[in-house]
């Protein structure tokens, strides 16, 4: 029988930085559980705060920077825990697969180093046992001839195969959690959508948690079960994948699916030519610019004087759907 107990459950979590320019809220508020076995997707466009949201749940959050709210792994409340504490889990308990693999690999260490690294450190396994279990490590993750490639370099493998190998680092431990930040960012779509099938299987054989960041929505649709759409550090809508798919209640979510390119006769105008994408207007604002209500008034086509003062409500929609929008208060 499956433990119900959550996995990771954030509550009212938020991250202050302090900056040059004086002190910004980058994530506001965000709520979520997640149990063993779950999947659970971030997206949003870039600089919504999914990556910093991750960051948080890892306790990688830049120095200085207040987070507050609860933060609990296995039960454990993580908020004011020292970094020590934190290093116990990182790459043992809770494993992470940035989105630019060689940012992720140290040159100067070959990949073999690398993914035996954390058997060594949080194991405590010798050298040669170590590295018996990264050899079978790369193995799984699809790097050929493993024995022998151990011991090259960083530089010396693909964009595929080098995201392969964060993944091999990330599950060395067994962790109970994976966080995949862009896992398949500047991958040809063939890789990529090997990356993600080995992500899939991986999860479902070790009953792991997985979080996926992702700006793509074909990504979310075919890799978890629940996500949360992001905008300016805060969850706009969340829900089960499929239900957020075919409401799409909040108009930044509307206005993600509206920009999708499409396929097929859609796709075209009844001259026959190629329809122009339905952008959502404006910018991401930065941190420091953002409205005392909704984040995304400012470039909502159907935003209310009362967007840009107040911040809206949390309508519940569904059974875990959820979204916020003074429209959607005043249709129920």
């Amino acid at each position: 029988m499956r433990n119900t107990t959550p996995l990771l459950e954030a509550t009212d979590l938020r991250l202050r930085l302090h900056t040059h320019v004086g002190t910004v809220d980058a994530v506001r508020g965000v709520n979520l559980s997640l149990r063993r076995g779950e999947t659970l997707g971030l997206v949003g466009e870039s600089g919504c705060g999914k990556s910093l949201t991750a960051m948080t749940l890892m306790g990688l959050h830049p120095e200085g920077a207040t987070v507050s709210g609860s933060l609990r792994f296995h039960g454990e409340e993580m908020i004011g825990q020292s970094e020590a504490r934190w290093c116990a889990l990182r790459g043992d308990r809770i494993g992470m697969v940035f989105q630019e693999p060689m940012s992720a690999l140290n040159p100067v260490h070959t990949v073999g180093h690398q993914v035996a690294e954390p058997l060594r450190l949080h194991r405590g396994l010798t050298a040669a046992a170590a590295r018996k279990e990264a050899v079978a490590l790369l193995d799984r993750v699809g790097i050929a001839d493993a024995a022998r490639r151990f011991d090259a370099w960083p530089h010396q493998f693909s964009g595929g195969q080098r995201q392969r190998i964060t993944i091999a680092m990330a599950l060395a431990c067994s962790p109970d959690l994976l966080i995949a930040d862009e896992p398949t960012t500047a991958l040809d779509v063939t890789i990529a959508g090997q990356i993600l099938q080995l992500i899939r299987d991986l999860v479902r054989e070790r009953d792991m948690g997985l979080i996926l960041i992702s700006h793509d929505l074909g990504v979310i649709a075919q890799n978890v079960s629940h996500m949360m759409v992001m905008y300016g550090g805060m969850v706009v809508e969340s829900g089960p994948t499929r239900e957020v798919f075919s409401r799409r209640a909040h108009p930044y979510t509307q206005g993600l699916f509206g920009s999708r390119p499409q396929l097929g006769p859609q796709a075209h105008t009844g001259s026959g030519a190629r329809a122009r994408l339905a952008a959502i207007p404006g910018n991401v604002p930065e941190l420091r610019n953002m409205p005392a209500g909704c984040p995304f008034a400012d470039r909502c086509v159907v935003s209310l004087p009362a967007c840009q003062d107040e911040m809206p409500p949390l309508i519940q929609l569904g059974q875990d759907h959820c979204a916020r929008c003074v429209l959607l208060e005043s249709a129920g």
